[in-house]
């Protein structure tokens, strides 16, 4: 039977980029009865590390595979496997220095940025999904898990506003305020900083929602679109937000863009000031 070969798995995050690489190298050998065993070594953060784990692949004959991004750490790695006799090979150095003449750029040298970078991605899907799925006062429940919650009239840009903001993984839920349907009572129950009140110009309203209708090929004299009636929604609008005792922007001349950055604002001032 084949003598069973360690590969040392070494790495100054968790060894998952290491790990995948060997074993991929690996099965360039499937057939040829070679028997591997892989341990892995994650956060080696110094010197000491690495001549642990070097002890240990001298002693199994073993090979080590290490991604370290700190060139300190990756050239005390290279020589003392090569004053011992172990087999070590850099998956991650070359490259880097490869990037690094290319673009003539340093690079951070900060270990796990990956997995970080990973974290933050489905950080971002997950709050995307939640604003998809509490849009437009869809479950209330989704109230008490928000981050953030909007209140606001029809074409107020909740929505939008919603998934600008969900991109910066803020978990977001948008109420419609509207005078013939009560808000749902988790609105009255969730700490008030959590919400943000969207006014607009009863006028500039006028003209949003009747270009609208427009476009959907209806008439712009409906009711929707009469400023009478906006006018109605607009009272109980600021009725509503005085009983929750929010903040109230005004978006009747600002982009998406402008009032997700007040809403970030006084969001986090408010957070820091609750926690």
């Amino acid at each position: 039977m084949t003598e069973r070969q360690i590969i040392y798995v070494v790495s100054d995050s968790v060894g998952e980029t290491a790990e995948l690489v060997t074993k991929a190298a690996i099965s360039q050998f499937s057939g040829h009865n070679v028997n591997v065993s892989i341990k892995r070594f994650p956060f080696v953060e110094d010197k000491s590390n690495i001549r642990d784990v070097i002890r240990q692949a001298k002693q199994e004959h073993g090979m080590i595979a290490y991604t370290l991004v700190k060139p300190e750490m990756r050239k005390y790695m290279q020589e003392l496997a090569v004053e011992e006799g172990v087999y070590a090979a850099d998956i991650i150095g070359p490259i880097i220095d490869q990037f690094q003449m290319l673009w003539g750029k340093t690079p951070l040298f900060e270990p796990g940025l990956v997995r970080k970078l990973d974290e933050d991605y489905f950080k971002k899907v997950e709050a995307i999904e939640f604003a998809v799925k509490y849009d437009d006062g869809r479950d209330p429940r989704g109230l008490e898990k928000a981050d953030i919650i909007l209140l606001g009239v029809s074409r107020t840009s909740k929505t939008p506003l919603s998934q600008f903001l969900a991109h910066k993984r803020v978990k977001v839920a948008n109420v419609p305020i509207v005078p013939e349907v009560d808000p749902p009572k988790e609105l009255f129950e969730v700490p008030a900083h959590k919400c943000f009140g969207l006014k607009i110009s009863p006028k500039k309203l006028n003209n949003i929602r009747k270009e609208r209708l427009i476009s959907l090929g209806l008439s712009d004299s409906a009711s929707y679109a009469q400023i009478e009636r906006i006018e109605q929604e607009m009272a109980y609008f600021e009725n509503i937000v005085d009983k929750i005792k929010c903040p109230v922007i005004d978006v009747t001349n600002k982009a998406v863009e402008e009032t997700a950055n007040i809403i970030f604002n006084l969001y986090y001032r408010a957070k820091n000031n609750h926690f």
